[in-house]
């Protein structure tokens, strides 16, 4: 199984939680004070890339972690 390991800048992100939202596994979550993504459960990511697509703010980037992956930016 893929999994990944996500990377937020907090200067970019704007607190919208569409990345929360498209996530499948519930890997972000909102934190106060501010409500920015954060990275809740890492070990949950399968590198799928739906809330680096999705951001709006270019705050996300996703590194495959997987055996093939190497750790490379997806």
């Amino acid at each position: 199984m893929k999994t990944g390991r996500v990377e937020i800048d907090e200067k970019r992100c704007k607190a919208c939680g569409i990345c929360i939202e498209f996530c499948p596994r519930a890997v972000l979550a909102a934190v106060e004070p501010l409500m920015k993504a954060r990275v809740v459960a890492p070990d949950r990511c399968i590198a799928c890339r739906l809330c680096e697509l999705y951001c709006p703010d270019w705050a996300i980037v996703v590194r495959d972690e997987s055996a093939e992956g190497g750790g490379q930016a997806v």
